[in-house]
């Protein structure tokens, strides 16, 4: 009866997604829904950028580990990360009319950094998407009862991603998230009151995490602790602001106003969402310990518990519920996974090969295919990788903050940032983290630190050294970062 119900979902999650297909007229309808999404729906698709199945099984079972001290980078940094866009970059984005967030690099510097950017960024999503397939693998695997493999399942989820997305790119990623989003927070909602009942109440659930030291948050007093503490968080927070999903949600609303507050309210919703999946870990704790317990010990089978949890204990509606905001959280943040890098793929590295602009017809047919390559590509990641879903992502993450934050930022806000500079911070930012990683990968200061430090560095030499290659650039771009904000009309 599950397996049926949860056919039917991915069956209706499907016919959304080709419905809102039908609104897809050019590119700029399949890149960032035609810049037209009202606040809730823009609410909504920021609010699912990154509630997926490594927030409600990973990240749950990593604080049933190691307390909130673990989940720093998702969800503090990641919310962080969403509300720092709203404050400081929704605005410039938006009047900048961009299809990706490598057009910025093209716009304020060059060519060169262009292609740089576009790379990191891509190879960045390799992680992150297949972390999600990985997940959807789970879930079919769980349900079925152990009857489709793991591997198998890993590709019927990248399938179900795929044709969606395929026909509709981000107004199927709008119209799905929205759906998606209401199906999470009632299912959610609804297993953690179910499941605290069972475990003896709210405040023994609470209590339970507040004695075992899980809701200490800061670490203990050693620098070492420290810098793995911030690192953590860093990775998160600065590593996913070039991430081409939030400029495509930030962009995709009606107006700068909408952008704005949309982000940040869906970065504050997505904060508090967060802390759900973990109560119900906590719950699940009380309710079972011995099954908890053995599953936390063990590599492969920590992000299962709560999927087992339910399975072993709850009635068929609640799993029903549980696995239908599972399966919500997992396919809305997919779908932006795979559509985010092959719009970076499509726009900044392979229709300008062409030497003139492709009709909206070419393009859309261009998108599709490296759409579906991209996803060929993830499938075949998620299946040999061993890591787990938090560490897939942490790891993604890495790739952009060393590569493609510095040159973003500085490029916004400081008018002498030249191509030269973002070269430079893109190459010793990336450098030296691999050499960190490689030589010392325990040192006291984690690599993805020195990297970020060594980018920051390149960035201000790069630029006040006497020009060698690049140019100037475009420093006039910084003075949109300054203006005023525009009356909250739509684009023309």
């Amino acid at each position: 009866m599950l397996v049926t119900l949860v056919a039917c979902y991915f069956a209706v999650t499907i016919a959304i997604g080709v419905y809102a297909a039908r609104r897809v007229k050019n590119s700029a309808d399949y890149l960032v829904a035609g810049r037209s999404l009202p606040l809730y729906m823009n609410t909504a698709t920021v609010f699912a950028t990154w509630f997926g199945a490594e927030l409600i099984l990973a990240v749950s079972s990593t604080f049933l580990k190691d307390g909130l001290r673990g989940v720093v980078g998702d969800p503090f940094g990641a919310a962080f990360c969403l509300i720092f866009v709203a404050l400081f970059l929704a605005a410039p984005y938006y009047r900048l009319k961009l299809m990706t967030v490598s057009d910025f690099y093209k716009k304020r510097y060059n060519r060169t950094v262009e292609l740089a950017s576009a790379a990191a960024i891509s190879i960045s999503y390799l992680g992150w998407a297949s972390a999600n397939l990985v997940a959807l693998g789970i879930v079919i695997h769980t349900v079925s009862g152990h009857a489709i493999p793991l591997e198998q399942g890993i590709v019927l989820g990248a399938v179900i991603v795929g044709v969606y997305t395929l026909f509709g790119g981000m107004w199927s990623v709008a119209f799905t998230d929205l759906f998606q989003t209401v199906i999470i927070v009632a299912g959610l909602l609804y297993i953690a009151w179910m499941l605290a009942g069972m475990a003896g109440g709210v405040d023994k659930v609470i209590i339970t995490a507040q004695a075992s030291d899980r809701l200490k948050f800061f670490p203990d007093a050693s620098l070492h602790d420290w810098l793995g503490f911030i690192a953590a968080f860093v990775t998160m927070a600065l590593g996913s602001v070039a991430q081409q999903d939030v400029f495509q949600r930030v962009t995709s609303a009606r107006t700068e106003k909408i952008a704005r507050t949309g982000t940040l309210l869906g970065g504050s919703f997505y904060l508090i969402m967060a802390f759900v999946p973990m109560f119900i870990a906590v719950s699940a704790l009380l309710i079972d310990p011995a099954m908890v317990r053995q599953m936390l010990a063990s590599q492969n089978d920590f992000q299962q518990v709560l999927p087992t949890l339910i399975l072993q204990r709850t009635p068929l509606f609640a799993q029903v519920l549980f696995f239908g905001a599972l399966l919500s959280a997992i396919l809305s943040t997919a779908s932006g996974t795979l559509l985010a890098p092959t719009a970076v793929i499509t726009e900044n590295v392979v229709q300008p090969l062409w030497g003139h602009k492709l009709s909206d017809r070419k393009m859309l047919i261009l998108l599709r295919i490296i759409l579906i390559g991209f996803t060929c590509c993830v499938t075949l990641f998620a299946l040999e990788s061993d890591s787990s879903m938090y560490q897939m992502v942490q790891d993604a993450y890495k790739v952009t903050l060393v590569t493609a934050f510095t040159p973003l930022v500085f490029g916004l806000f400081w008018r002498r940032a030249t191509p030269q500079g973002a070269l430079v911070s893109m190459v010793a930012g990336v450098v030296s983290w691999q050499v960190a990683d490689y030589v010392a990968p325990d040192a006291l200061m984690p690599p993805q630190l020195v990297g970020l430090c060594c980018a920051i560095l390149g960035m201000i030499i790069g630029s006040l050294a006497p020009i060698v290659i690049g140019g100037q650039g475009h420093p006039e771009i910084v003075d949109l970062a300054r203006q005023p904000e525009i009356a909250d009309n739509p684009p023309a």
